[in-house]
C-alpha cells in the first residue's frame, strides 16, 4: 500500500540570543557588501597619509600658535626653550602703547558696517538674479565673481587711487567701501543659490492673496532667508576683520583695523618694536576672532542652513 509522505516545515520557534546576534551580524556584512564571515578590509594607504598630514598640519598648527603665546607672556631667553619668568606686562604695554581701545573700536565699527551694507545690497541684487532673466545676466554673474577671484591688491591699489582722489583716503570711510567691494558679491553669490532653492509658488501664493512685492519679501521670504543670510554674514564678518591688503591701501593712523595695527608694529622704526608687543597684539588679534565667531555661531549654527534648503526642496 502506498503511503504519501507529507513534508512538513519547521515553524518558527522563539529565536535564541545567539540566533539574534548571527542574524545581526548578517545584517551588518549584507549592508557593508562582505560575507558573513568576511574581515572587514585594512585601511588603503592613501588613507593613512591623509591622517598623517592632518595631524602633521595640526602639529605645526599649534606649535606656532603655542610659541606666540609663551612669546607674550615670556621676557627675553636665550639658551632655555622656555622663558625664566612669566609676565602679562606685554599685554598691558601693548593695549596702551598701540592704543588698541580704537583700533578694536575701528575693526568692529568697520566688520559690522560692511556686513550691514553687504546684506542691504547682495540680498536684493541676489534674488534678481535667482528669479529674473536678462540679457548679459552670466556675464553679470562672472563680473560678481571677479573681486573674489582675484588677488585683492590687483584692485585694491586702483581703488585707493580713486578713494585718494575723492579725498577719503585714512578715513574710517575709505575703509568701509574698499571692503564693500569684494564683500558684496560674495553675500550674492553665496545667496543666490540659496534663493533658487526655494520654491516659487510660495511666493506666487502670496501674492495672489494680494501681498505686494515688499510684503512677500519681508514676511515671506525673509523668514526662510535668514539662515542664508547669518551664514553670509559670518562669512563676510571674518572676511573683514582679517582683510589686510584693501584696509593698509586705504587706512591712516586713525582707521587702521587690528591686522592693519600689527603689521604697522612690526614695521615700525625698523622694527624696533619689542618682538612680545608684537607677539601680544596677535594673540588678542586671534582672541577677538574666536570671540566674534563664537558670538555669530550663538545665533546661527550651520546645519540650519543645510535643513532649511532639505525643507524648501521638499516644499
Amino acid at each position: 500500500m502506498a503511503t504519501d509522505v507529507i513534508a512538513t516545515t519547521p515553524t518558527a520557534g522563539p529565536q535564541t540570543p545567539g540566533s539574534e546576534r548571527a542574524r545581526k551580524r548578517a545584517t551588518r556584512a549584507a549592508r557593508s557588501g562582505r560575507a558573513p564571515g568576511e574581515k572587514a578590509l585594512v585601511a588603503a594607504p592613501s588613507t593613512w597619509f591623509v591622517w598623517a598630514g592632518m595631524a602633521a598640519f595640526l602639529i605645526f598648527l599649534l606649535g606656532i600658535l603655542t610659541s606666540v603665546i609663551v612669546d607674550s607672556f615670556g621676557k627675553s631667553w636665550f639658551s632655555t626653550w622656555l622663558p625664566e619668568v612669566f609676565t602679562p606686562q606685554w599685554y598691558a604695554k601693548s593695549w596702551e602703547r598701540f592704543d588698541l581701545t580704537h583700533v578694536i573700536g575701528v575693526t568692529l565699527t568697520v566688520a559690522v558696517s560692511v556686513v550691514v551694507l553687504s546684506v542691504l545690497i547682495g540680498v536684493p541684487a541676489a534674488y534678481l538674479l535667482a528669479r529674473r532673466d536678462f540679457p548679459g545676466k552670466k556675464l553679470l554673474s562672472l563680473l560678481f565673481l571677479l573681486p573674489i577671484l582675484m588677488p585683492p591688491i590687483t584692485f585694491g591699489i586702483p581703488l585707493a587711487t580713486v578713494m585718494y582722489n575723492l579725498g577719503l583716503g585714512r578715513t574710517i570711510w575709505a575703509v568701509i567701501l574698499v571692503n564693500l567691494v569684494p564683500s558684496v558679491p560674495f553675500v550674492i553669490m553665496t545667496m543666490t543659490p540659496f534663493i533658487e532653492q526655494i520654491n516659487p509658488s510660495i511666493e506666487n501664493a502670496a501674492r495672489m492673496c494680494g501681498a505686494s512685492m515688499r510684503q512677500v519679501f519681508t514676511r515671506v521670504l525673509a523668514p526662510l532667508l535668514i539662515p542664508g543670510i547669518l551664514a553670509a554674514a559670518i562669512l563676510v564678518l571674518v572676511r573683514t576683520v582679517g582683510m589686510f591688503e584693501l584696509t593698509f591701501l586705504v587706512s591712516g593712523p586713525q582707521s587702521d583695523t587690528l591686522v592693519v595695527a600689527i603689521y604697522r608694529a612690526m614695521t615700525s622704526a625698523g622694527g624696533g618694536e619689542a618682538r612680545q608687543l608684537v607677539s601680544a597684539m596677535a594673540v588678542m588679534y586671534t582672541m577677538t576672532m574666536m570671540i566674534i565667531l563664537v558670538v555669530a555661531l550663538r545665533f546661527v549654527n550651520p546645519t540650519q542652513l543645510v535643513a532649511r534648503v532639505k525643507d524648501s526642496r521638499e516644499d
